[in-house]
């Protein structure tokens, strides 16, 4: 008489599940779209949203290219990480500049230091159009802010580029549409469910490399109200500002005119993890200006095109 050996199960952790649905939304994504692009910046989502690419397509190659819509204003550690990750994957990258939107003048600034964040929208848009781009891939979570609280795992944009928050698409189980008529494009946010301690959680799982400025290290900074401002040639010091160097790290990367650091002395993934469950308050709301400008402000760039 055989002696059947009980099999050896595992259970799945939060982490395994979170990449189990992100990469099904991945795949749904490539299924269903013609001409995918996958948004990569160089900061934490997107570089865990590449790694999520690489299990869903690997061996073979990304059936999409990257594309980072570059302010002119980024900090150059997290330029030069996402040209080296890019390398490193053989990956095709798409930059495109919104100086080269001011320089057709479909971008028109009020004020030479103004931050150019919002005016990411139009650069995003007619890179969209001249490349014909039906579905965009990005890195945006729920819990960085109440307008993408309200947004579908795939949210559908009209020919205009525009997000209507009362016409979305149901979504029922893990059943998505990513359907498009000409000129309408898809974002997709395989990473919409997850939270900040998520992401660095998965970071430390995988191994993940990262910029260096999201860990402590001394910077000048002068404080406005709540938040930190770096002191940088774009960013500089008023007359009656007092600058001091701090050391603190970046919890979200952005322009460098709208993205606040934070006191810290977390330079580990460990004390981060640590840091960030302990946190109060959502990275965008403890150190993004632009987000602060209106009750509604992440909301109505939303709707003119922005991500």
């Amino acid at each position: 008489m055989t002696t059947l050996t009980p099999s050896r199960t595992r259970t799945l952790s939060h982490l395994d599940w979170l990449e189990a649905d992100a990469i099904h939304i991945l795949r749904e994504v490539v299924g269903q779209c013609a001409n995918p692009v996958l948004l990569f910046s160089g900061g934490k989502d997107s570089i865990c949203l590449l790694r999520l690419a690489e299990k869903a397509f690997r061996p073979g190659p990304l059936p999409f290219p990257l594309l980072h819509i570059d302010t002119g204003h980024n900090y150059p550690e997290v330029l030069a990480f996402r040209d080296e990750r890019a390398a490193e994957l053989g990956a095709r990258l798409i930059v495109r500049s919104v100086e080269d939107s001011i320089a057709r003048g479909s971008v028109v600034l009020r004020e030479p230091g103004e931050s150019r964040n919002r005016h990411q929208s139009v650069t995003l848009l007619e890179t969209i159009e001249a490349f014909g781009f039906d579905a965009c891939i990005g890195g945006a979570r729920r819990d960085e802010e109440k307008a993408r609280a309200k947004e579908r795992i795939m949210s559908l944009r009209d020919a205009f580029g525009q997000w209507d928050p009362k016409q979305q698409r149901p979504e029922l189980w893990s059943l998505y549409n990513a359907r498009t008529h000409p000129g309408e494009n898809i974002r997709a946010f395989p990473i919409s469910d997850w939270t900040e301690l998520d992401v660095w959680q998965y970071i430390r799982r995988e191994r993940l490399a990262l910029p260096s400025i999201y860990f402590a290290h001394y910077r000048p900074v002068v404080r406005v109200g709540s938040r930190l401002r770096p002191v940088t040639p774009l960013t500089p010091a008023r007359e009656d500002e007092r600058v001091e160097t701090l050391r603190v790290r970046f919890r979200t990367v952005g322009d460098i005119t709208c993205t606040a650091p934070v006191a810290s002395e977390a330079d580990t993934l460990e004390a981060i993890i640590a840091e960030t469950a302990a946190a109060t308050q959502s990275e965008r709301g403890a150190t993004r200006f632009d987000d602060h400008t209106s009750e509604s402000s992440m909301e109505e760039r939303k709707k003119a095109g922005y991500f």
